[in-house]
Formats: C-alpha cells, structure tokens, sequence
C-alpha cells in the first residue's frame, strides 16, 4: 500500500510542476489528439524547467560553497557534499535529455505508444512518468530478462 502511495505521489508532483490536473478523457476520444499531446508537453516543458533550475541552483551554490577548508575533515565532507549533488545533476542531465527526445517524439506525433509493440501506452501511465516509451506490459517483460541476465 505504501508503495501505491509513493507513485501516485510522484505523478501527482510530476502534474503540480506543470501546474496541471490530471487528464480528464472524454467517452469516444481519439487518443492522444491535440488536446492530449498540448497537456503531455506542457508537463514535459515544464519538468524540463524545473531541472534546468535545478542545474544552475547547484553550480551558484557550488560557486558560493566553494571553501578551502584548512581541515581535512571539513574539506573531505564539502567534497563528498558537492560529490553527490553532482551525481544528482549528471542524472538530472540525462532526463533533460530523454524529456527533449520526448517533446520531440510530441511534436513528430509519435507520443504514447510503446516502441516495442506499438500499443497505447495509456493516460495514466505517461502523466505517472511522461517519458516512458514502453507500455506496462513491455517493461514488465523487460525487467524480467533484466532480472535473469543479471542473477
């Protein structure tokens, strides 16, 4: 149950950044129309502006931060502080990057469906991680030989 929590949480900030609602379908519509790929970019531009945010936070705060501490203690933990924080930015850079092939994939109108099988990915599943290019079933299986090849 808390693990259901966690991701309903995580989409539903996915959605605040973007300062949206949840996608409300309408009974017979098209999927993944016009108004559906304006709200799936409008999420993505907007999670794309967050991170970027985040990037030039870091290094002003690594700039401001940067001490020369004559402690070798307190110089070890600034470095492993700004360590870390650059991991964070470097996988950060990497979803930058799948966010842009997928506001491309929006504006090629080849958003929402999975690049293995070609089924809908689904409404819910995308505004839970808008980048994902598997559907459900697909990843599951993906995981699954993931989980062999490595065991």
């Amino acid at each position: 149950m808390q693990e259901g929590q966690t991701r309903k949480t995580s989409s539903l900030s996915i959605l605040a950044i973007a300062g949206v609602e949840p996608y409300q379908e309408k009974p017979g519509e098209e999927y993944m129309n016009e108004a559906q790929l304006e709200h799936f970019k409008k999420i993505l531009e907007a999670w794309r502006n967050q991170l970027r945010d985040e990037v030039d936070r870091t290094v002003s705060h690594m700039q401001d931060e940067a001490a020369n501490f004559p402690d070798p203690v307190d110089r070890a933990a600034q470095e492993e502080e700004f360590s870390l924080e650059l991991r964070n930015r470097d996988r950060e850079r990497k979803l930058i990057k799948k966010i842009e092939k997928t506001l491309k994939k929006v504006e090629d109108d080849d958003f929402g469906y999975c690049e293995s099988c070609g089924v809908e990915i689904g409404i819910r599943r995308l505004e839970a991680r808008p980048t994902a290019d598997l559907c459900i079933d697909c990843k599951t299986l993906a995981e699954i030989r993931e989980k062999q090849m490595a065991g």
